[in-house]
């Protein structure tokens, strides 16, 4: 593929891209011993010499960053002066108090390459036309992301934002963009729409989405249930995506559909366990990562608290870069529950299975003797009491738990779904003790 956006790093052998992250590695342990007041502090206090980091593999010797120093040190994270930034942004806030980033304009064209990367090794080109079903308000990243990387992808863009099937109906029928951006389960919600106002959608200029925030995918690679209602449906080419504010980089699949590739030139990316040390290929480990390239506030052996799956066997599309499965869970959401370790996403399959559940709320807290309690708030279709046995018996097929379940309107579900404050649609609800109170 002739296209800048297809960098030849990605084809090389493994030990030509070690060698390559090596290198930019060295780059940015200077820039934040030079820069950073946080990273300084840190090499000084482990007494890191960073002389002697000299391959990824050495990373092993300095010490993890959490959320929880980006939250109690921000400020100490940013490594220019405040009249070097050009745009604020905030984390999301799913797995704790939100975090700002300050972004230079050097980090804005570094996120717009990113994008076009990331677009281009999901098909796309300049021929395309995007229609952005996610918010550019609110402090969001990933809006902003999407369409400067279309714009510098050279395609066309059309910024629908979230919500209001009715709207994104009309912007299809008069544009005609050929591909989507959007959370996969609001692809179920436009499908209805279309169904109930007669609209043809298999037969509109929709081609492909671009999928974020939800995953299409199982461990081996294979559709899950949401992936799969969405294929059935609409047999569009979907493409999965992992990403977050605080690495800004985006790990998107090919056609392939064989994991997120990774792109070296922008983040150093290690598999860790809960000693913080690499796990092997095959084992799940928690995503940690190292930013490359970017001025604002870099980041240096961030954990993300997202465990994954990864794969470095070459990929058919012709890139050799590690690839990353979906995401199993976060680690601060894993549930307890009766002897069982549940991540959310593992009931969420469930219940995107059960034809008649139109909706969803997972809520986990604390119960009387201590342990963790799942309540499931559902709606659907004429769904009630009567159905509550059926759908405990899907769990205890699948999971030999069954949780406690209430049920309530569509529009109670789609009000917890959507806070006020929120930018992206709330599935689980932690009311535990030990976590505090977050949804995500």
């Amino acid at each position: 593929m002739n296209t800048p956006f297809f960098p030849p790093i990605e084809c090389e052998q493994l030990s030509d891209i070690a060698a390559y992250q090596n290198l930019r590695l060295h780059d940015a342990l200077g820039y934040l011993k030079a820069n950073s007041p946080f990273y300084g502090d840190l090499f000084n206090k482990n007494h890191i010499d960073i002389r002697e980091i000299k391959t990824v593999a050495d990373l092993v010797r300095i010490p993890v960053t959490t959320k929880d120093d980006l939250q109690q040190r921000n400020e100490d994270f940013l490594c220019v002066s405040k009249n070097k930034i050009i745009d604020y942004i905030t984390t999301s806030g799913t797995s704790g108090e939100p975090v700002t980033f300050a972004m230079t304009d050097l980090d804005l064209d570094r996120l717009a390459y990113n994008e076009a990367v990331s677009f281009t090794c999901a098909g796309g080109s300049e021929s395309d036309v995007y229609q952005l079903m996610t918010t550019m308000d609110r402090r969001f990243m990933a809006g902003l992301a999407y369409f400067l990387g279309i714009r510098m992808l050279g395609a066309s863009v059309v910024r629908v934002g979230n919500g209001i099937p009715e709207l994104q109906w009309d912007t299809i029928q008069r544009i005609k963009p050929n591909a989507i951006i959007a959370v996969p389960s609001f692809i179920l919600k436009i499908i209805e729409y279309a169904e109930q106002q007669g609209i043809d959608y298999r037969s509109s200029s929709i081609k492909s989405a671009i999928c974020i925030g939800e995953p299409l995918r199982k461990s081996d690679l294979s559709l899950n249930t949401l992936g799969r209602k969405i294929e059935e449906k609409w047999p569009l080419q979907l493409f999965s995506t992992y990403a977050s504010t605080e690495m800004g980089t985006t790990f998107t699949e090919c056609r392939q559909g064989t994991g997120g590739h990774h792109h070296p030139e922008l983040i150093i990316v290690e598999f860790l366990d809960d000693n913080n040390m690499p796990v092997r290929e095959g084992e799940l480990g928690e995503v940690t990562v190292t930013t490359l390239g970017v001025k604002g506030m870099p980041l240096l052996r961030f954990k993300t608290g997202d465990v994954c799956h990864h794969f470095t066997s070459p990929c058919p599309c012709g890139r050799n870069t590690m690839r990353l499965g979906p995401v199993v869970g976060r680690k601060n959401q894993m549930i307890k529950y009766k002897g069982t370790t549940l991540f959310p996403p593992a009931l969420y399959d469930i219940l995107d299975n059960i034809d008649y559940i139109s909706n969803y709320i997972v809520e986990v807290y604390t119960n009387q003797i201590g342990t963790d309690e799942i309540l499931m708030h559902l709606s659907g279709k004429g769904i009630g009491e009567e159905k509550e046995k059926d759908i405990k018996d899907h769990f205890r097929a699948k999971l030999r738990v069954a949780p406690l379940i209430t049920f309530a309107s569509e529009s109670t579900i789609q009000k917890m779904q959507f806070p006020e404050i929120s930018r992206k649609p709330v599935k689980f609800i932690d009311n535990r003790e030990k976590n505090g109170n977050f949804s995500g």
